[in-house]
């Protein structure tokens, strides 16, 4: 399986600065073994974060032995937001959305619509893999498994904390390259 998250970013820059690169680690793990990384970059609310992991992914010497994909949330780099159907479809792997709190729908709605290129049909993708539901202390979204399969994924693999190793292990990767030192939010 792999875990992927992004990298923090700088908040404020131009509007008009397409040119914003945002890394996002992906911490591949076979069962409770830390197998190895990977490094991408996806456009800072761009559209490209799908294409990107699908095809590093697919391209990948890992690929073979992932049988799952786990996102710390549905959007990379601000609002770049994965198609998690077009992940999972064309990878021919389930996808896991987990992220630490109950997002505010209300506020990335305001957001979305009013401060984002593309808002209304990125939205359109977050909703369409459903809401995010309550469980082992974390919210989920998935596609590919059932509610019984999420579970037993996170009671397995979330070991040193609420988030799935392969997720809490690209977090702090990810932290560390963009800083020079995790944080401990993992």
């Amino acid at each position: 399986m792999i875990g992927l998250d992004d990298a923090p970013f700088p908040r404020a820059c131009p509007k008009d600065d397409k040119t914003i690169k945002v890394k996002v680690v992906g911490a591949v793990y076979a069962s409770l073994r830390f197998d190895g990384v990977m490094l991408m970059e996806v456009e800072r609310d761009g559209y490209d974060a799908t294409d990107v992991i699908l095809g590093k992914i697919k391209v990948s010497k890992f690929f073979e032995h992932i049988q799952l994909i786990m996102l710390q949330g549905i959007a990379f780099g601000g609002f770049n937001v994965v198609d998690v159907p077009r992940l999972s479809k064309g990878l021919d792997r389930p996808v896991l959305v987990v992220a630490r709190k109950k997002p505010d729908m209300e506020a990335i709605k305001n957001a979305l619509w009013k401060k984002v290129r593309g808002g209304k049909e990125k939205l359109l993708l977050m909703e369409t893999v459903g809401p995010m539901e309550p469980a082992n202390g974390v919210y989920f979204q998935q596609y590919g498994l059932t509610r019984e399969e999420v579970l037993w994924v996170l009671k397995k693999f979330s070991v040193n904390g609420l988030l799935p190793e392969p997720i809490r292990v690209a977090h702090l990767i990810a932290g560390a390259i963009a800083t020079g030192v995790s944080t401990g939010r993992a």
